[in-house]
């Protein structure tokens, strides 16, 4: 054993980044006391590896340090016999940590030795003492973050920006911050939209129309952001700050108010009650969830939203990314109306049946009201496409309601092990997108409604007006003047007055597709009646 090499890793760390630059550093200082050590062992065999273990920027609270783990991977695989650092605390500051690193090294049959402190832990007394040493610097350590966070603390109370990246309309000069003139007003909007909005998503799309792409998340943080008032917080409590304040106080709880209200009316809001909750999917297999938003009056929107989206997945999202969930529940409702009354398709459950069962069923379904519980049952899978919806039924449950409507009875719900079949059926459709981003599906069991859009009809009016006032001689620049507008609105407008005549004939008389924006109209190009109306499905 005398003759044998020791294997001799040295391991270097330093807290932080500060010096490393520099042509002799703190690691290398270490190094060379650590080399100086090991060549004094030439008499016990130590010889040094050529490996370098160096952590520069890495705290020794924890574990998480690249060359640490290497360190540590190596005496594991049986590469090294010593360990040979400056001082403890370089190798760590946690005795938890210590006992992890200590328990490693026993187990492979490897020590530790620190050059200045002259501990080894090979014999009982060294760990002993190097657990006491150990548990001051954790101490020290300890005391050290308590000092750090009362300090943070008592400057907060006193109203002090401690750091760390200022709210929007801020900016950081001395230590403190100042409102920003620009980006001030621009939040100032945002509160005052926001209580009129009263929902952060059509707050979102707002903003994005002013060119502002501020996400749904970080509104909810500026709206609820009490250094907007002049305060500054600390662990749940606010204090008057140094800075100056950019959205009045009444304001401010005009927004809380909103949002409270908000979160009252979400409580009482239960998703799982929709009808394709957990059974909706879109044209890339993304599970599609239940969600709502609160439009300008306090009314509601509710749509299913997929998951790719939520979780702001663009590279997964399909074609059907959003849709109106009252439009398509109704789409589902009409469906199964319809899916009753058609024989072709009930015939193949009921041609087990007895003729007298087959035509008594046949009968009392023309009439038989399904509700709501009993189409979630028999719906297994509903898919939707651009141009085409796939709904999947599960077979044993529509024959369960068929003997339900010939009995005359309550229905029963299958267990899962009992539903092992089931029937796809296909529907074609249009989806059309609605001005907040929703899509709507517009097919044949959507019932059409007259839905007259005044905004719209406004519109065209003022288009034709203005088409008027051009062949009566005036200029472009002229109405921009008079209605102190750009000239590139005055210009889309115009547009309008170019429209196919079904289409203004429809939105005059509210029978135009529910997809029928000013947005959609707008982005019409051609000048073909024709083909207008095809984009608009006319």
């Amino acid at each position: 054993m005398s003759d044998k090499k020791i294997r001799c890793a040295i391991y270097t760390r330093k807290s932080t980044e500060e010096g490393l630059e520099q042509e002799f550093n703190s690691l290398q200082a270490q190094r060379e006391a650590c080399e100086a050590y090991i060549k004094s062992q030439k008499h016990e065999h130590w010889t040094l590896l050529l490996t370098e273990y160096d952590d520069g920027g890495y705290s020794g609270g924890n574990m998480e340090r690249p060359a640490l783990k290497r360190l540590l991977q190596d005496v594991q695989n049986g590469l090294i016999d010593i360990i040979v650092v400056y001082k403890i605390d370089r190798l760590t500051r946690s005795l938890m940590d210590f006992s992890k690193i200590v328990e490693v090294l026993d187990k492979h049959n490897a020590s530790f030795v620190s050059i200045t402190q002259h501990f080894n832990t090979t014999t009982s007394m060294g760990r002993l003492t190097l657990n006491m040493l150990l548990s001051f610097a954790q101490f020290e350590r300890e005391v050290t973050g308590e000092r750090i966070r009362d300090k943070i603390s008592a400057s907060k109370k006193k109203g002090m920006w401690m750091g760390g990246k200022p709210p929007l309309g801020y900016y950081r000069k001395d230590k403190k911050i100042y409102p920003d003139e620009e980006k001030s007003a621009l939040v100032r909007s945002i509160f005052e939209k926001y209580t009129e909005l009263k929902s952060t998503t059509l707050l979102k799309d707002w903003l994005v129309e002013q060119g502002h792409n501020i996400s749904v998340g970080n509104l909810n943080c500026i709206l609820r952001n009490k250094a907007y008032i002049g305060l500054v917080g600390h662990k749940g409590t606010w204090y008057q700050g140094e800075h100056q304040g950019i959205i009045p106080t009444e304001l401010f709880e005009q927004v809380e108010t909103v949002m409270a209200d908000n979160r009252i009316n979400r409580q009482h809001y239960d998703p799982s009650k929709s009808l394709l909750a957990g059974k909706l999917y879109d044209d890339k297999d993304n599970a599609m969830s239940p969600s709502w938003s609160t439009g300008s009056g306090g009314k509601k929107y509710r749509y299913y939203v997929s998951q790719a989206l939520i979780r702001k997945e663009p590279g997964k999202v399909g074609k059907v990314s959003k849709v109106s969930l009252p439009k398509l529940e109704q789409f589902i409702d009409n469906w199964f109306s319809v899916f009753l009354k058609d024989k072709s398709k009930i015939y193949p459950y009921v041609q087990q049946f007895s003729v007298n069962k087959q035509k008594e069923i046949i009968k009392r379904l023309s009439a038989y009201p399904i509700t709501r519980d009993m189409e979630k049952s028999l719906i297994k899978r509903v898919k939707l496409h651009p141009n085409k919806i796939e709904i999947a039924l599960h077979a044993e449950q529509v024959i369960e309601l068929l003997n339900v409507i010939y009995e005359n009875r309550e229905m029963n719900m299958l267990k899962p092990e009992k539903l092992k079949n089931e029937t796809t059926y296909t529907e074609t459709y249009r989806i059309g997108t609605v001005a907040n981003g929703a899509k709507v599906i517009v097919g044949q069991f959507i019932q059409s409604t007259k839905q007259s859009n005044k905004e719209l009809i406004k519109i065209l009016n003022q288009a034709y007006a203005w088409h008027q006032d051009i062949l009566d001689g005036k200029t472009t620049q002229e109405i921009t003047n008079r209605e102190k507008v750009c000239v590139q609105y005055v210009r889309r407008i115009l547009n309008l007055s170019f429209l196919s005549p079904k289409i203004v004939r429809s939105i005059l008389n509210g029978t135009q597709p529910v997809d029928c924006t000013l947005k959609k109209l707008l982005s019409i190009r051609t000048p073909d009646w024709h083909e207008q109306e095809q984009i608009l499905g006319e």
